[in-house]
């Protein structure tokens, strides 16, 4: 086996996640983090998102709801975030787990009643469910699947965002 394969399995690179985890047995305080994003409003449902320097993420309304349908909306953005943290959870656990994932595909859906966004109604406005349907192949034994399956939920933080109550506080500036 090369010092490369020792290092990087699934494409992750397991020295680097190793120092992370280091880092943080060393000084806790590490891991306490804190992400950021800013949203500007450009027209009508139309606005984009910007985090640290990549390029903007636009966002926007189906037809169906009034908008220009340019891009995903923000419930499909959640459902897309949702899936691509349960990606990263698989990579990094299989990872360092040792197993190797030959494939990786995860549909998302949620249900959402639109009564309380279009103001017909009061209650909760946003999803009722989500679902997540993971495709994961590998020749992992089954049993280290489940595990595998196990731990991503358990460590998942959007997973745990949405199924947990959170503050969340939107303040006029």
């Amino acid at each position: 086996m090369t010092t490369e394969a020792q290092t990087q399995l699934n494409d992750v690179n397991l020295a680097a996640v190793g120092a992370l985890v280091g880092a943080i047995q060393a000084d806790p305080s590490k891991a306490k983090t804190t992400w950021a994003a800013h949203v500007t409003w450009n027209g009508a449902f139309a606005s984009e998102s910007r985090v640290r320097g990549f390029a903007p993420t636009p966002s926007d309304e189906p037809a169906t709801l009034g908008g220009g349908d340019l891009a995903a909306n923000p419930v499909e953005q959640l459902l897309g975030a949702l899936g691509n943290c349960l990606a990263v959870g698989y990579a990094a656990n299989a990872s360092v787990a040792g197993i190797a994932i030959d494939e990786l595909a995860i549909d998302l859906k949620g249900d959402i009643d639109l009564q309380v966004f279009l103001g017909l109604a009061e209650g909760h406005a946003g999803f009722d469910s989500i679902t997540a349907t993971v495709k994961l192949k590998s020749a992992a034994p089954p049993e280290q699947l489940a595990a595998l399956h196990e731990r991503v939920q358990a460590s998942s933080p959007v997973g745990h965002t949405l199924s947990s109550a959170i503050p969340v506080t939107i303040t006029p500036a």
